[in-house]
């Protein structure tokens, strides 16, 4: 039986980028040893890092006057980086989910964290609008994609004082003005690799400008400075990730990313709203395109167990929710092809002529 990849994340990736993953762990470009093996500071590597930092500028249109890095720690660890380098008087966040509410509590940790707005009191269901960002803060933090309520933000906000997003699970879903930012970063588990890599899109003349001492793994500047390569970086999820770059250009690039997640996302939430089985649990302007959350109606709520299993016994994957909220969640990354989808839909229709 064929298996559709709905995981959160870790998740799918296209079937070309894990056979050259695959291969380079095996015998890395004909040199008789295994990517996994080799020093980071062999010749042969050093490619791997630039052409993955020219393919990340290429692919975002990213302005001179920025680095890309690549860090170990998740976005979680971000979560303190950020206002580690950036937070001398103020920060300013916008709480639209459970990541957004840790990297919140992380920045009180270095001074003065204000959240700007919030979505809590309606379990995260919406985005908020009409909020005023702080002209005072040193930075105004968004969290673009909510993985575990189904909420987005697809549009680059603008902000009076510097931007700061956790794009882990949209980064290369759609065309970024990158110049809006002073700082982007996510784990690379959703859109671009396997776990393990961090990527950071960092303005450099927003750095070094805060009075405490950073340890020096901390500061992104010790980073800049060494080419990702202070330390021994994650190097195969690195490669992993050239090769996901590779195969994005050669699909069209970000624009064609777009589109594909525009139309996987319509056929889904279309299905949604016509299954009286099933319904949404977002407001439907600010849905996310990467994951699909919904659940069984109240009139069916008692058959969300047999869905489930109906679901996992013709080969969905990963579609059940975050334990924190249940129901479903189907997440569709860049990698999700149109026949995930359609299968998806199918089961969906299914059950229902069954009820």
């Amino acid at each position: 039986m064929k298996k559709y990849n709905f995981n959160a994340g870790p998740s799918k990736l296209p079937r070309e980028v894990m056979e050259a993953t695959a291969a380079a762990c095996l015998d890395f470009e004909g040199s008789g040893l295994s990517l996994m093996e080799m020093s980071h500071r062999a010749k042969n590597f050093q490619p791997v890092i630039d052409d993955t930092v020219a393919l990340f500028k290429e692919l975002l249109d990213i302005p001179e006057g920025y680095s890309v890095l690549f860090l170990g720690g998740g976005a979680s660890l971000q979560f303190c980086m950020v206002p580690y380098n950036l937070l001398e008087n103020k920060a300013a966040y916008l709480n639209t989910g459970v990541w957004a509410k840790k990297a919140l509590a992380e920045a009180k940790l270095f001074g003065e964290a204000v959240e700007v707005a919030t979505s809590a009191e309606s379990t995260y269901s919406y985005i908020p609008k009409d909020f005023v960002i702080p002209t005072d803060a040193d930075y105004f933090h968004i969290t673009t994609n909510n993985t575990i309520y189904g909420t987005e933000i697809r549009k680059d906000l603008d902000s009076p004082v510097p931007l700061v997003a956790d794009m882990s699970s949209d980064i290369f879903s759609r065309p970024v003005d990158v110049s809006k930012y002073a700082l982007i970063y996510g784990g690379a588990q959703k859109n671009l690799s396997m776990a393990g890599v961090t990527f950071v899109i960092v303005k450099d003349d927003c750095l070094g400008k805060v009075s405490r001492q950073i340890p020096t793994m901390l500061d992104y500047r010790t980073h800049i400075k060494g080419g990702s390569m202070f330390n021994t970086p994650p190097t195969v999820p690195i490669y992993s990730a050239l090769q996901t770059l590779k195969w994005i250009k050669k699909s069209g690039g970000v624009a064609a990313m777009e589109r594909l997640a525009l139309e996987r996302a319509k056929v889904v939430y279309d299905e949604i709203d016509r299954n009286k089985l099933f319904r949404g649990t977002v407001a439907a302007e600010d849905r996310s395109v990467m994951n699909l959350c919904f659940v069984m109606t109240d009139e069916y709520k008692e058959l969300e167990a047999d869905f489930m299993q109906f679901a996992t016994e013709r080969g969905m994957v990963g579609i059940k929710g975050h334990r924190s909220v249940g129901g479903f969640r189907a997440s569709c990354y860049n990698a999700m092809d149109m026949e995930g989808v359609n299968a998806l839909v199918a089961c969906m229709q299914e059950f229902e002529k069954l009820h």
